[in-house]
């Protein structure tokens, strides 16, 4: 049995190693960072545009572009979106699965499609501008002026896609 003072220098060597390995490990992961592996897309790479559309009983045609000099992975989940600070302004998915990622540099694009009012019932709240995160960063959220004023009730967004006729959100 270890005395003591034997006890506690084996413990900080042992701790002084696993600093080290967590540091190395830091390292490795911000040198493949920066090293050709392109990150996700956060709201600031990207410019937004909405335009209205009328399929599926009409939506909101949502189009991600990268700025220019960026270059990154848009995830293939729908958008965090809501047209107020209301509960029920909040977007639910459109899809029940994750798509393929999408790749933004130059002139690509990415779509996804949010319907405000994918019921039909009378009534709902009126809305001027869609309030839109990526990945549930409320932080870095843009607010976007719709086209027109859209009337909510149980709004779904579809995933991100690189082909625009695949975002339309479909009443399930």
């Amino acid at each position: 049995m270890s005395s003591r003072p034997a006890r506690l220098v084996l413990a900080a060597v042992a701790a002084l190693a696993l600093a080290g390995g967590a540091a190395a490990t830091a390292t490795a992961a911000s040198s493949a960072t920066s090293g050709g592996v392109e990150p996700t897309c956060g709201t600031n790479d990207l410019d937004f545009s909405v335009s209205e559309k009328s399929q599926a009983g009409g939506y909101y045609q949502i189009t991600a572009k990268a700025k220019p000099g960026v270059t990154c992975w848009l995830e293939g989940v729908y958008p965090s979106a809501s047209f107020g600070s209301s509960a029920d302004s909040e977007v639910s998915p459109a899809q029940q699965a994750v798509s393929d990622s999408v790749r933004l540099t130059g002139d690509t694009e990415a779509y996804a499609g949010i319907n405000p009012k994918p019921v039909n019932e009378d009534g709902g709240l009126q809305y001027d501008f869609l309030h839109l995160s990526l990945l549930g960063d409320t932080t870095h959220s843009v607010t976007l002026e719709l086209p027109s004023t859209a009337t909510v009730i149980d709004p779904i967004a579809t995933n991100w896609h690189a082909d625009a006729s695949d975002a339309v959100p479909f009443p399930n």
